[in-house]
């Protein structure tokens, strides 16, 4: 099977902070990046959270106000973070893009194909994109407004509900040839408080049976890491449209390298055809 695009990585909000020093985790951030090149397409989510802790290191308190304009405020001054953060540590040779999408872009078939192309190219030219869902001006009001509008008239809607999602997404639009989604787990658990119960191999003879075991994994999963999030459910409802078009998904903890990941030398999580 040919495939566009070497490597989407996606990596969750509680992995990328310092929960001990509530600040970023440029350690793992310049650790990543430094591993990123062209090929690869990252997926970051953290916008929100970082602008928060960066505004009351600045301010001494949080923002006071309506949800939806301290989701907007915060996530406009975490993404310049973000960005400034990853071009620091990234390979000076390579350009760096940030690409920030809404879920308009994969419900509409033109805005598909010109995300699709502009993705690709990067690669040729010796770019890196780092995307990000657009919280900074997408309402989840307007949001919920839309999708329930485009539900009328389609069968499947892309939500982008959260960057799982759109990793998954940008992977099956690019025909990746793996999915890799970073949390602050060393991947999915039959039984979260043990680790000895993580379940390091989801496979199958062919993507039907794949597809079936993910399902029942997902009735070990429950809850989800902090308020807003997810949980492990989800990721694996979401990964199941990469694993149709045949993409290596792997679910592991950002402590290892994406070398150490991909080559099978780090605990993780591996979901495709065996």
């Amino acid at each position: 099977m040919n495939f566009d695009i070497e490597l989407v990585g996606k990596i969750g909000s509680m992995a990328l902070i310092d929960k001990q020093n509530n600040i970023l985790d440029y350690t793992l951030i310049a650790r990543l990046s430094s591993e990123l090149k062209p090929g690869y397409i990252w997926v970051t989510s953290g916008a929100a959270e970082t602008g928060r802790l960066d505004y009351i290191k600045r301010n001494g308190k949080e923002l006071d106000g309506n949800k939806e304009d301290v989701k907007t405020d915060y996530s406009s001054q975490g993404q310049s973070i973000l960005m400034s953060t990853y071009r620091e540590f990234v390979d000076s040779k390579y350009s760096l893009r940030q690409v920030l999408v809404e879920h308009q872009h994969f419900n509409d078939a033109q805005k598909r194909e010109h995300l699709k192309s502009m993705l690709i190219r990067a690669k040729e030219q010796n770019a890196i994109p780092i995307i990000n869902y657009n919280d900074a001006i997408s309402t989840e009001e307007s949001r919920r407004f839309e999708i329930q509008s485009l539900k009328a008239d389609h069968d499947k809607v892309v939500e982008c509900v959260d960057n799982d999602e759109t990793a998954t997404q940008i992977a099956c639009l690019v025909k990746a040839k793996n999915l890799l989604i970073l949390t602050s787990a060393d991947g999915i658990y039959k039984d979260a408080t043990d680790p000895s119960t993580l379940i390091s191999e989801i496979s199958g003879k062919d993507i039907y049976e794949v597809l079936q075991n993910i399902t029942e994994c997902e009735n070990y999963c429950h809850g989800a890491s902090r308020a807003g999030a997810n949980g492990a459910k989800a990721k694996l409802e979401y990964i199941k449209d990469a694993v149709k078009i045949g993409t290596k998904v792997t679910i592991a903890n950002a402590k290892y390298s994406i070398k150490d990941i991909l080559s099978g030398n780090a605990k993780a999580t591996r979901i495709g055809v065996r």
